[in-house]
């Protein structure tokens, strides 16, 4: 900053304003300068982080342009290959098929759901449980020519079937099953535990290990 320094004035009331006015755009001129002087060696102290942030910046828009001219390539060569020997006309001809082959893929599919339906409901009533115990009704006579087998279908019910061997000859019976219970006769145990083989969801052995 400038020192000032005391000038004598002339006594004329001008030329006293016109000193006052001359030195004070002096004083104005001297502190501009100053400013302008700090202010250029600040941007030359700091010249080579500006270069390097304007180098950053112009790499990272020069990035994003390439970035967006791969995808704008892109675009255009699926245009090209969707509007390729395409004319407006083709094209709604080509929706309305579209649409009406959806179409009939999804009655196709409800068709296809209702049969399935179908099929389970008779898979849940079909015969695909077997149990099957063999076993002695007499403790020191013979072997275990006798058996129990029970016939279950999904929701366990369906009919147990008993062969008693004896020396006149073999007697049969049938019991009808609901859901894992007899409806009206009652189980032997042989015939119980050929329900519980079944319930497990496959053919069960009994104590020879064959069915035969």
């Amino acid at each position: 900053m400038s020192s000032e320094v005391p000038i004598p004035l002339p006594e004329n009331s001008f030329q006293n304003t016109f000193y006052y006015v001359f030195f004070f755009t002096f004083d104005v001129i001297n502190v501009s300068l100053e400013n302008s002087l700090m202010l250029d060696s600040v941007i030359q102290n700091n010249l080579g982080l500006s270069v390097v942030g304007a180098i950053v910046v112009a790499l990272a828009v020069l990035i994003w342009n390439i970035f967006l001219h791969i995808n704008l390539g892109r675009i255009r060569k699926n245009q090209q290959q969707l509007f390729s020997g395409k004319n407006g006309a083709d094209l709604e001809k080509t929706i309305l098929e579209q649409n009406k082959n959806l179409k009939e893929l999804d009655r196709d599919i409800q068709d296809l759901y209702g049969i399935s339906n179908r099929i389970h409901n008779l898979a849940l009533k079909s015969v695909h449980k077997v149990g099957v115990v063999r076993f002695n009704p007499f403790k020191d006579l013979g072997g275990d020519q006798s058996f129990s087998v029970a016939l279950l279908d999904g929701e366990n019910s369906g009919v147990v079937i008993s062969s008693l061997h004896t020396r006149e000859g073999n007697r049969m019976y049938s019991k009808p099953i609901e859901k894992g219970r007899s409806v009206k006769y009652p189980l032997t145990d042989e015939e119980q535990e050929a329900i519980k083989k079944a319930d497990a969801g496959s053919i069960a052995l009994g104590k020879s290990g064959k069915l035969g």
